[in-house]
């Protein structure tokens, strides 16, 4: 199970990488050309297939594990999204907690709580889908 949880921070790893490029492309590329009411849900949705493709292709380096796993594998890069979200956002980017709480406002065309669902089902989802 270590090496399970081990390998699952290393795919989560590259979905963070993913992510802030993401977010970066959103911020220099999309939204001054687009503004925010567009750029943030588009972002939102290229985020979510990212992580699901990125789950998708990494799968095989999870090896033969049981389909609850996959489960607690969503789950535990839930944990690890909302700790980075609130400390880097926090600590680093000295966002305040109302601040980093916007990123949950889907009225304002957030969409990284979809994001959060897509990271909690993909390892799941994909792996039925090889099955």
């Amino acid at each position: 199970m270590l090496r399970t949880m081990i390998k699952s921070v290393g795919i989560w790893l590259l979905i963070v990488i993913a992510a802030i490029i993401n977010g970066a492309i959103r911020e220099k590329l999309l939204t001054p050309f687009i503004g925010t009411h567009l750029s943030l849900p588009i972002s939102g949705i290229t985020l979510s297939a990212l992580v699901f493709v990125i789950t998708y292709f990494a799968l095989p380096f999870f090896g033969n594990i049981k389909s609850r796993a996959y489960i607690f594998i969503g789950l535990f890069w839930i944990i690890l999204t909302l700790a980075f979200e609130y400390l880097f956002g926090y600590y680093v980017l000295g966002k305040s907690w109302y601040e980093i709480n916007q990123v949950f406002d889907v009225r304002n065309g957030n969409l990284f709580t979809l994001a959060l669902v897509v990271t909690a089902l993909s390892p799941w989802t994909a792996a039925k889908l090889k099955e």
